[in-house]
């Protein structure tokens, strides 16, 4: 299992000094997201600085854009890295794409299978001089100059990884993605029982098992070197839990376990600004759920029991401040042989 670091939130543009030192540190990805500045803006500046970490965008949202303009911009961070980029999509929500971002909404599925579909016949355009005629519901493509048209390079199109929580976008990913980003607010239950058939039924769409596909785990992490530490770390993971459980697509993950009911009422919660006290309504059976818990020496055994045989790549999510040491000592877990294996 690969083991990635995604860069904390309030990461500023110039990355390099946080990237340089993840790649230093022997992690395999290194991770931006879409929140306070554009994660493509940020990777270009983390390529100038590494040469073996693969870089990821988790998520970059789609539909605030369009295939063209992001194929372009996926292409140039390709070309800079000389191969290691990696183009995590999501979708957001409604509010955010129609209020935020000035943008159409649709069915979200079907639209980012045309998206990503509208991107692969640009590149293939460019690197082996198809026509490009992408004609879709959603999508238009059909002009393509030489003008227009990048410098061929060698390192192929990028890999498309898509996030998901519901059972229609985890199949699109499955049938016109190269890997799977699995959001936090997932459970074991709820991976083995929809997100892992979802993604089978995709690739046997397109004719394909999931040899060879990412499947990019992001568990939750309650751990601490003593009482104070474990109690922050929860506190701060219940109310990470409270912010994704109030919003309605998400619902389904804790209806996997028969606690829709507390949907709802984080959701009222949201709507009055009791962020707070959205934490306290997630109680430990809910947290035990949705993370691993225990002291440091304790949580690789955990995650390797759980996700081992799911995921091809892991990132830590730890919505508190975690020890570097303590972060080291899960990482090393996770890298030594299992006993007997």
């Amino acid at each position: 299992m690969k083991m990635d670091k995604s860069l904390p939130l309030d990461s500023t543009v110039d990355v390099r000094d946080a990237v340089a030192q993840a790649e230093q540190d022997g992690y395999d990805a290194i991770w931006t997201s879409e929140t306070r500045h554009d994660p493509l803006m940020q990777l270009a500046v983390a390529s100038t600085v590494t040469q073996r970490a693969q870089l990821g965008t988790a998520i970059t949202v789609a539909f605030a854009r369009n295939p063209m303009n992001l194929a372009v911009a996926a292409n140039d961070l390709q070309l800079l890295t000389g191969g290691r980029f990696l183009l995590g999509l999501g979708s957001q929500i409604k509010p955010h794409i129609t209020r935020r971002f000035s943008m159409p909404w649709s069915h979200p599925a079907p639209r980012m299978r045309e998206f990503i579909l509208a991107m692969r016949a640009i590149w293939d355009s460019w690197q082996n001089d198809t026509p490009l005629a992408f004609e879709g519901e959603y999508y238009t493509h059909s002009l393509m100059t030489p003008f227009f048209t990048p410098e061929k390079h060698d390192f192929g199109p990028p890999k498309v990884l898509l996030a998901g929580v519901g059972e229609l976008m985890t199949e699109t990913a499955g049938e016109v993605a190269d890997g799977f980003l699995c959001h936090g607010f997932t459970t074991e239950r709820y991976l083995r029982d929809v997100t892992m058939p979802a993604l089978r039924a995709g690739r046997e769409k397109a004719g394909r098992d999931l040899t060879g596909f990412e499947v990019c785990g992001l568990p939750f992490v309650v751990t601490g070197r003593d009482d104070a530490e474990l109690t922050e770390a929860r506190r701060g993971v219940a109310e990470q839990i409270a912010f994704y459980g109030s919003t309605p697509a998400y619902k389904p993950v804790l209806e996997a376990h028969g606690w829709g009911d507390l949907s709802e009422e984080l959701r009222t919660l949201s709507k009055q600004g009791e962020w707070v006290e959205m934490g306290r309504r997630v109680n430990d059976d809910v947290v035990d759920a949705f993370a691993v818990v225990g002291e440091p020496s304790s949580i690789a055994p955990q995650l390797l029991e759980r996700y081992g045989d799911l995921f091809t790549r892991l990132t830590l999510y730890t919505p508190y401040a975690i020890a570097p040491e303590v972060v080291q000592e899960i990482r090393t877990g996770l890298q030594e042989p299992v006993a007997g294996g």
